[in-house]
């Protein structure tokens, strides 16, 4: 079968942009002043790169805080107030570069939120962002110092290194040991010598490790760590904890788990 060169420009001609005719910049008339600006074409292109780089996973693509505020609305007040949180978070941003500390129990809508957070700041201030699974960091990690994998550690963290925005969810979620404690305090120290803005979500109270704690302390602490078992402190260490404290502001959610809720929605 023949193609003519004719054809092949008449088909290329005709998916140009008929706004900037592909050159990335269109014209602006304003009375006798005439400028070229940003043709909107680029600007979605770019939404689309960055959306494809912020790796979201399928599960959470469709998070958003329109959509947060219609699933959660009148379950509990804490939720109103951190979705509130949220959007003061986007519309301050990259004023005000603080991180988030999204704490809850399991099924509030902790990942919900930094998800729709991270397509906010995409979709409205063109910023780069990352979501990464806290647990499927450390083992691409660990994977990296296998001989037959052609990944190297600093493959895998770079771009959670320099990513503008990072989400880094179930901080805890893997049993500690001295090698993820050495892990968690480079990447989080690493971007906070940097000042680059990290939301994190996770499941353990922000209090000290157990251990550490004064009798008084575990008294004003006895219901969330009966709750939690450990407490964020025991998870990544006393240091790191402290650490979050100067990178994010806390925001802590409670409710039911609203996965629970569904489920028995769908099977009566």
């Amino acid at each position: 079968m023949k193609f003519s060169v004719e054809g092949r420009e008449q088909t290329r001609a005709s998916a140009a942009c008929p706004l900037c005719n592909d050159t990335g910049w269109k014209p602006v008339t304003n009375g006798p002043d005439r400028r070229v600006v940003r043709c909107d074409c680029q600007t979605r292109s770019r939404t689309e790169s960055l959306l494809a780089a912020a790796r979201i996973p399928k599960r959470y693509e469709h998070c958003e805080l329109a959509e947060f505020d219609t699933r959660f609305e009148g379950v509990h007040p804490s939720l109103e107030r951190a979705l509130l949180e949220a959007r003061n978070f986007v519309a301050e941003y990259p004023v005000e570069k603080s991180g988030l500390l999204l704490i809850g129990p399991i099924g509030v809508g902790k990942t919900h939120l930094a998800v729709g957070i991270m397509k906010e700041l995409i979709l409205e201030k063109g910023i780069a962002a990352l979501f990464c699974d806290y647990r499927e960091l450390l083992k691409n990690i660990q994977n990296s110092y296998n001989d037959s994998v052609k990944t190297t550690e600093l493959d895998v963290l770079r771009p959670v290194f320099e990513t503008e925005v990072l989400v880094l969810d179930e901080l805890g979620a893997v049993k500690p040991t001295e090698w993820v404690w050495d892990t968690v305090s480079l990447i989080l120290n690493t971007r906070y010598n940097d000042k680059r803005t990290t939301i994190i979500t996770t499941n353990f109270a922000n209090l000290k490790p157990i251990n550490s704690m004064t009798t008084d302390e575990r008294k004003l602490a006895a219901v969330e760590i009966a709750a939690r078992d450990e407490t964020l402190g025991d998870r990544i260490g006393e240091r790191m904890r402290s650490r979050l404290q100067e990178m994010c502001r806390t925001t802590k959610l409670t409710g039911p788990d609203f996965r629970q809720k569904v489920r028995r929605a769908s099977f009566p």
